[in-house]
């Protein structure tokens, strides 16, 4: 069976597609592009989820050695409606001084937030580019020096000699024009477990995706990560915060990840944010600044940033825990994030005298955390002209536990070892989804043969019975 992920829906079913988009009903909704390929005596359960066979034993002794710190870069950049080009060069923001071991990186606006994309059929096109340029800045060493062909596949041992790191993309969804991608260096590949994506709207009528999230779940050895990329409500009148605010409270509420299969003696895995181990908060969070404009301009002017965090709404209602209660930010020392000229590094507030279309200057661009065993190295912002928005990236450490620490029985180490999990991902760059595709139509055909695997049997049941 083979699936296009650029397929345009037909004129026949469009119909029924708006319906579930208006209403923010699951279409294919926990489906997600992933460069996992399926190995033998795996499958996946229609709920796109990893599953495998095997006994269980008593939680091992946890030792020093069965835990891991890992390198975390987290970045969150509305692009403002464009398409990248070819040429944009993402290596100035992706590229570390030392490499990261996962990558997580979340947009908002890849497509123009008109009618045409907030009603009709989902356009990938532009996230199949991103995709596409971040796999060429992860992978540079080895991607310009092959030939261009999305074909390929690669395990760990082909990269081993060619490049320290190379990175395969564990996961990605987009909802209109939020789109979140994450992407694990190749050996901890094997090691990612219980994906899952989960998407809420809460853009027009409450419901659609012009305004929202896209979240990924996922577990790496034995710790469960939530990744959740936001776009909440704009506007910066009196009283817009409490919308914002509002955003938050539902999709902390309304995030769900749906497994359908649960190992004998092992934990079931996270369903709703809160329950993961770590957690990761971007995205435009939209919140302004409760300053006058005059008084933000001259602050701006002396470059004054911490008196104007004074009167930034974040910071305030989290202080009144109305909302982000418990979670952590890092110091701000970059300038406003937003609203800058297009190919500018004049914000708009300096130009326009009009009332009706200056916007003030914020940080609406945001990373927050939650849970033990993250510590924040950096937070900055890139200086990309390419969007009103500047992007704004995090490093974190991240403590993993390699072994089952919870009362719980988990996998044996000899046995989990013994596990083929062959995880392959691309080792060109994309130029197409031709990759993405045929792993996606892959899962779905195990979908649907589990799917009738579980029918049939229910019917031999009815007829014995």
């Amino acid at each position: 069976m083979t699936t296009n992920l650029k397929k345009k829906i037909s004129k026949s079913s469009w119909p029924n597609f708006n319906v579930r988009k208006w209403l923010n009903k699951r279409s294919n909704g926990d489906s997600f592009p992933s460069d996992y390929s399926l190995p033998e005596g795996w499958q996946m359960d229609s709920t796109i989820e990893l599953k495998h066979s095997a006994s269980v034993k008593e939680t091992p002794v946890v030792s020093d050695i069965d835990t891991l710190n890992l390198r975390m870069f987290v970045g969150t950049w509305n692009v403002g409606g464009k398409s990248p080009n070819e040429g944009l060069n993402l290596r100035d923001w992706l590229m570390l001084p030392s490499p990261a071991d996962i990558y997580v990186i979340g947009f908002q606006e890849i497509i123009p937030l008109n009618p045409g994309n907030v009603l009709g059929p989902e356009d990938s096109g532009p996230a199949t580019k991103w995709l596409t340029l971040i796999r060429e800045a992860l992978n540079s060493n080895t991607s310009s020096s092959e030939e261009s062909s999305p074909t390929l596949l690669c395990s760990s041992s082909e990269h081993e000699q060619e490049q320290e790191h190379y990175y395969c993309l564990a996961a990605s969804k987009q909802m209109v024009g939020i789109f979140l991608c994450v992407w694990v260096r190749e050996d901890l590949y094997k090691h990612v477990t219980n994906l899952k994506v989960s998407s809420v709207g809460r853009g027009i009528m409450g419901y659609l995706g012009n305004k929202g999230s896209v979240s990924i779940s996922m577990t790496l050895y034995h710790t469960t990560f939530c990744l959740v990329n936001t776009h909440l409500a704009s506007g910066e009148k009196e009283g817009d915060e409490i919308r914002r605010n509002l955003d938050v409270s539902e999709i902390l509420k309304k995030t769900k990840f749906s497994h359908s299969f649960k190992a004998p003696g092992q934990p079931l895995p996270p369903e709703t944010i809160l329950e993961h181990d770590k957690i990761i908060w971007l995205g435009d969070l939209n919140y302004r600044l409760a300053a006058g404009y005059d008084d933000t301009l001259e602050l701006l002017k002396k470059n004054d940033w911490q008196a104007l965090l004074e009167k930034d709404q974040l910071r305030i209602e989290q202080r009144a825990g109305r909302v982000f209660k418990e979670w952590k930010e890092g110091k701000i020392y970059f300038a406003p994030t937003y609203k800058y000229l297009f190919d500018s590094d004049q914000y708009v507030a300096q130009t326009n005298k009009s009332k009706e279309k200056r916007r003030t200057p914020a940080w609406c661009d945001r990373i927050l955390w939650k849970g033990e065993g993250v510590e924040q190295l950096w937070y900055v912002r890139g200086e990309s002209k390419f969007s009103d928005h500047r992007p704004v990236y995090s490093l974190f450490s991240v403590h993993v536990d390699k072994r089952c620490t919870k009362l719980s029985s988990c996998i044996a180490p000899s046995e989990s070892s013994s596990i083929s999990m062959s995880r392959s991902c691309s080792s060109r760059t994309l130029t197409n989804a031709g990759l993405s595709s045929s792993c996606f139509a892959k899962v779905q055909a195990e979908e649907q043969l589990l799917l009738l695997t579980r029918e049939h049997k229910h019917r031999t049941c009815r007829v014995l019975s």
